[in-house]
């Protein structure tokens, strides 16, 4: 084998995964993140875990007339 065939064909496949990881980040750029939704989910459920654990103030009666 020519001493310079393998640094070739590094340099190839080097190539080729620079472009497969470019159009992964181009894929990934436009999509919306996966975790968004959770996020917005899983603050929702703290807000109304929240709701439910803090106690109401007690009303006062209202006078009567």
């Amino acid at each position: 084998m020519h001493p310079e065939t393998h640094l070739t064909l590094h340099h190839t496949r080097a190539a080729e995964l620079r472009a497969q990881a470019d159009a992964h980040r181009l894929a990934a750029t436009h999509a919306k993140p996966p975790h968004d939704l959770r996020t917005r989910l899983g603050w929702t459920l703290v807000e109304v875990g929240l709701r439910l654990a803090t106690p109401k103030p007690a009303l006062s009666p209202s006078p009567s007339s």
